[in-house]
């Protein structure tokens, strides 16, 4: 990859607005969008009925789905030099450490080590960190029919899972922005002091806490 900025994942739990963010950056930066394809999953509605009976299937979807994502990922794309994408191929462990049982995961793991071979890194991450009671609040108002009724423990297991995997990351340059106080989606500053920070080249971990207000 030639610059600091030209593959970028977008990261955070469920509500942290990872899409809503690719999508804008993309824009911006005249950039290829790589969505995760949440909604193709058919075990996902089951799975917030029953997590435990169907944890792996989801799992697995998830995995397989990604990977074939993560393969074709840099086909030549000669009008977007650049690529986002609203989730980091290594962050399904993450879900699957809370939601696999020893066994599950044990067979998870061996599949996840193959697979895992050989896919491309990412020049920045970019994670998107909240409380897990403005996560639960950004969920209800997002209004997907099968988060509805989205365990509050659930929520505040995956959170914790994710702020432990990422204070501990250091493949890659990371950024960490805060937003419990801001929306991206609609606060321009906000959005312009990010691609600021996105474009200067760094190493290691950045912090950026942004001024303002929901």
């Amino acid at each position: 990859m030639k610059g600091h900025s030209d593959y970028i994942n977008i990261e955070g739990a469920i509500g942290a607005g990872k899409t809503s963010l690719a999508k804008i950056l993309a824009e911006r930066l005249n950039a290829r969008l790589i969505l995760e394809e949440t909604e193709a999953n058919p075990f996902l509605p089951d799975f917030y009925k029953d997590r435990k009976r169907y944890a792996f299937q989801t799992q697995l979807f998830f995995l397989l789905s990604r990977h074939r994502q993560q393969q074709g990922l840099f086909a030549a794309d000669l009008f977007h030099p650049k690529t986002i994408s609203d989730y980091l191929f290594d962050k399904d462990r993450i879900f699957a450490s809370v939601n696999l049982d020893e066994r599950e995961f044990y067979l998870y793991e061996k599949l996840l080590s193959i697979l895992g071979k050989e896919l491309p890194q990412p020049d920045l991450v970019i994670y998107l960190q909240a409380s897990s009671e403005i996560l639960l609040k950004r969920i209800k108002k997002c209004g997907r029919p099968y988060e509805k009724n989205m365990d509050s423990d659930y929520v505040k297991a995956l959170n914790e899972a994710f702020n432990h995997y990422f204070f501990h990351y250091a493949k890659t340059p990371l950024l960490v922005v805060n937003t419990d106080q801001i929306d991206l989606l609609h606060d321009k500053k906000n959005q312009s002091d990010l691609l600021t920070l996105i474009q200067t080249p760094f190493s290691g971990t950045k912090y950026y806490v942004p001024i303002g207000g929901e």
